[in-house]
């Protein structure tokens, strides 16, 4: 069987669980890493598939139709210009995350003097695969960066990828709601987190792909106190934020005025920012 024979298979069958440009996409990404053949050679009649090849993937087109997301299945993600390891144990990075990591390094950048700045302490609230830590200090390289998670499975994957793009990044293994943790850490010019935020009710409407898969400690909070990390994370600044230090967080698109409410409650002045897609998804807090 030819190369691209068994692609067109392999197109076919994905467009019965994805639209057609997605399923395009993901088929394309998997070709790539498999056959190592660019989209022109693919087409080449000439091109015949490897037995190896193709048993690899039968095997990665099984698991895409049972919903596994393609970052899953192929352990990697894009983020930021780079790319993660990811697995099960960690969420898959977000396009609406870069962008909270590019609105963190651009608010910096804006400050600096002569293209420098004193070295910044910041602190990322429940780490996951590391990409916003990790892209933080690849972008900021004079910072200092912790980054945190109560997942020793998610803090195992962060530091294969600190690792392997050469980020100096300290982890911590802390569980963020319980206050008497918060001895283990220091004072911050940042804090960023993109937290649990879903709340269970909603995990009915969530596409297959996400409740099979994604983690649901990282996805998920109580029905009767969804902004509980929020609360938290106010509470933790008051104590750990260092005078003029900013909180930049992530948050559901339907809870921004909640979100903007519970920040200054505790006295912090707070703007919100939009998506590409005009969607209230990011908070700044600042302490002046």
């Amino acid at each position: 069987m030819t190369t691209a024979q068994f692609y067109n298979h392999f197109f076919k069958e994905l467009k019965s669980i994805y639209e057609e440009r997605e399923a395009a996409n993901i088929a394309d990404w998997v070709f790539d890493n498999i056959t190592y053949l660019k989209k022109w050679e693919r087409r080449e009649s000439s091109n015949k598939l490897s037995n190896g090849h193709l048993l690899q993937l039968k095997q990665i087109l099984n698991e895409l139709l049972s919903h596994k997301p393609v970052q899953y299945v192929l352990n990697e993600a894009w983020f930021y210009k780079r790319k993660f390891f990811v697995n099960e144990a960690v969420l898959i990075p977000r396009p609406e995350t870069e962008e909270l990591v590019s609105w963190i390094v651009s608010d910096v950048q804006s400050t600096m003097c002569d293209g420098r700045h004193e070295e910044l302490t910041i602190l990322d609230v429940g780490t996951g695969s590391g990409c916003i830590a990790i892209s933080i200090i690849k972008e900021l390289r004079e910072s200092n960066v912790t980054a945190l998670d109560v997942s020793e499975e998610a803090l195992i994957i962060a530091k294969k990828n600190a690792d392997s793009l050469e980020a100096k990044v300290g982890f911590i293994k802390n569980n963020f709601l319980n206050e008497g943790t918060w001895h283990q850490l220091g004072d911050y010019d940042i804090i960023v987190s993109n937290p649990p935020y879903i709340p269970w009710k909603e995990k009915e409407i969530l596409s297959k792909n996400v409740t099979k898969f994604e983690p649901d400690i990282a996805l998920f909070v109580p029905n009767d106190d969804p902004f509980i990390f929020y609360n938290v994370i106010a509470r933790f600044a008051l104590a750990h934020l260092k005078m003029r230090g900013k909180i930049f967080v992530e948050i559901h698109e339907n809870y921004a005025g909640e979100v903007h409410k519970i920040f200054t409650g505790y006295d912090f002045k707070v703007e919100i920012k939009k998506d590409i897609y005009g969607k209230e998804r990011m908070i700044k807090a600042c302490r002046e």
